[in-house]
């Protein structure tokens, strides 16, 4: 089977919510609800009644914010893909769980985060990754971008550009972080570092090749293409849900 197949035709497990906040967030609160997300996933799993089996009112979910300025550190990542000192700076500063190198969230980036159960589609991360990156190169191809995959890196490029990053953490097969799709930011905070810690390919965006790309727009064709990559049918649910998560 070709490794871009989605298993979800196979599956009963096919609804999911999707929270799209137009507000910024800032990434420890987003970082909290992920983890708390989880915990509530894997309970339900632990709690349903036969093997694996995820039943309301815990479902597949897809987040989709942005963060104010914001740079993060995969859990092995190494600091010397920083140009600047991190115990001396006012940049914001986050090492988080995720794998991967360094990179950088700001205003007008789409940041993705998929709390997902890859038992119901197919446990293999190598499977999940190429998934993201689809998601991704089917939204570009909507605006006539042509996307591409580099061998043995992750994420997607567009002329040469890193146009969007991945970076995943799973758990039991429950995943969270996820992507980040450079619609229309300042790239400016990428001179910081060094990307993903790969020299020698320059961060680029949407709005390098479609001055007039619209957020919101790009934000609605994410969530589509992500349904037809997971097969998933994702209903918007009310923000406040996720307000209402008890702190850690």
């Amino acid at each position: 089977m070709d490794p871009l197949e989605s298993q979800s035709d196979e599956s009963q497990f096919n609804k999911g919510k999707v929270y799209s906040l137009d507000k910024l967030v800032p990434y420890q609160v987003a970082w909290q609800w992920q983890r708390q997300l989880v915990n509530l996933y894997k309970a339900s799993i632990a709690a349903a009644p036969g093997p694996e089996l995820c039943q309301e009112p815990v479902t597949d979910v897809l987040m989709l914010l942005q963060h104010p300025s914001v740079y993060t550190l995969g859990q092995g990542a190494d600091t010397k893909f920083l140009r600047f000192d991190p115990d001396n700076t006012d940049n914001a500063i986050h090492r988080v769980e995720r794998g991967g190198e360094v990179t950088y969230h700001c205003p007008g980036q789409l940041v993705g985060y998929p709390i997902l159960n890859l038992k119901n589609y197919r446990p293999d991360l190598h499977w999940y990754l190429r998934q993201l990156e689809e998601v991704l190169i089917r939204t570009l191809s909507v605006y006539g971008l042509t996307a591409e995959r580099v061998p043995g890196l992750t994420g997607v490029w567009c002329e040469g550009y890193k146009v969007a990053a991945i970076g995943i953490k799973v758990s039991r097969w429950i995943t969270m972080h996820g992507f980040a799709l450079n619609v229309c930011p300042d790239l400016s905070g990428f001179e910081d570092i060094v990307p993903c810690g790969i020299e020698g390919k320059p961060v680029g965006s949407m709005a390098q090749f479609l001055p007039d790309v619209e957020f919101d727009l790009v934000r609605q064709v994410v969530i589509k293409q992500f349904e037809q990559v997971f097969g998933l049918e994702l209903r918007v649910s009310p923000n406040s849900d996720l307000m209402s998560l008890s702190p850690e």
